[in-house]
């Protein structure tokens, strides 16, 4: 959880600076929005590459390893003289998040009793709206007062500490069942992998390609200042973990109509927010209900996958990490396209749209999971 905690921080710690990162380097919002595209298009290549080429390496070693380039890449985050250098510090991340998520994420059968495996998984990834609740207003909060660049820092040394954590409280974990890429192609052949595939795509394109630019929206719509903002993402935050635990273990009973609950309320939040989000009330209760959506969705995503492929664990979270990072960059680059060729109200309609089609076809495709 730790270790997700700091990889989620740093991937979406940009969201919450993205206006002071682009002045520092004078760029546009859509072009600072490659910070969150391109660790996604890294790590979806880097979940099979990484994973098959390790797989009889001990997974503590690599999650210890992993940790420590994040480290760098933090790092490099903070020091870099110029854009570039910030895009070469998120490919590093793009390779760590792609080959941590793939080996960690599924842990939990063997770190805990099988009747605790549900909670455990939750634990887990509480992680994410963790990221958002702990990670990102604290970043925010630090990058206004010491400049964005601390804010890095902050998490190079964050990373550290989980990196020594790791290393003292993880058991030896050998691998049990190497993940060869025959075995990814068999559960790509299968209904339920690739049903899985198209529900993430729709999802987490409907939340990246909105909640990357909510920080313009807020400051250009809502006439929120840093500090709201910062209370406004703190909420958002609170409300994932929320929805993390209470949807998320709702799914482990009833999939389908907890994913269709999560998507329709994602759905609801962002086409509301361009009108109801022009107030702080307004906005404050949609971004409530967004983050009790989206609390639930990588729980419902990786259990998908994990539902589709109960033989190959390891393999079903190397497709669900592929398939959801590729597309938090298609979703990032696609809102990125809407919000300097149109407007942040826009984008949030988009996705709200893609939201309903996320919910229609979970609801009716013959090949969700039960």
């Amino acid at each position: 959880m730790t270790g997700i905690f700091s990889l989620v921080t740093t991937e979406i710690l940009p969201i919450g600076l993205l206006t002071p990162i682009g002045a520092s380097f004078r760029i546009s919002d859509g072009t600072a929005g490659l910070m969150m595209a391109l660790p996604g298009i890294v790590a979806a290549v880097a979940a099979p590459v990484v994973t098959v080429a390790t797989r009889r390496t001990d997974r503590r070693t690599m999650l210890c390893v992993l940790m420590l380039a994040l480290v760098l890449a933090d790092l490099l985050n903070a020091l870099a003289p110029a854009y570039w250098a910030v895009l070469v510090a998120r490919i590093v991340l793009g390779v760590v998040i792609g080959a941590f998520w793939s080996i960690g994420a599924g842990l939990a059968p063997r770190l805990v009793p099988e009747a605790r495996q549900a909670r455990a998984n939750a634990v887990i990834f509480s992680a994410v709206p963790l990221g958002s609740v702990l990670g990102v207003p604290a970043g925010v909060f630090l990058g206004h007062l010491a400049g964005w660049r601390t804010a890095f820092a902050a998490m190079a040394a964050l990373t550290l500490i989980v990196f020594a954590a790791l290393a003292v409280s993880l058991p030896p974990l050998p691998p049990q069942t190497g993940t060869s890429l025959s075995v990814l192609r068999g559960l790509l052949r299968t209904r339920g992998a690739r049903t899985g595939i198209a529900v993430t795509f729709l999802v987490v394109a409907a939340h990246f390609g909105t909640y990357t630019y909510v920080t313009p929206f807020l400051q250009d719509v809502t006439h929120a200042g840093p500090n709201l903002v910062t209370v406004l993402l703190l909420a958002y935050g609170v409300s994932g973990i929320a929805g993390n635990f209470l949807v998320g273990t709702w799914a482990a009973r009833a999939l389908r109509p907890a994913f269709v609950t999560a998507a329709c309320l994602l759905a609801a939040s962002t086409l509301l927010l361009p009108v109801l989000g022009r107030t702080t009330p307004g906005a404050t209760v949609l971004l409530l209900l967004w983050g009790l959506a989206y609390g639930a969705v990588p729980v419902c995503s990786q259990l998908w996958f994990r539902t589709a492929a109960p033989h190959a664990p390891e393999a079903a979270t190397v497709v669900f990490t592929s398939s959801f990072q590729a597309t938090i960059s298609l979703g990032a680059l696609l809102g990125g396209a809407v919000v300097d060729t149109a407007s942040t109200s826009t984008v949030m309609l988009l996705g709200g749209l893609t939201a309903l089609a996320t919910a229609l076809v979970v609801r009716l495709c013959a090949g969700s999971p039960d």
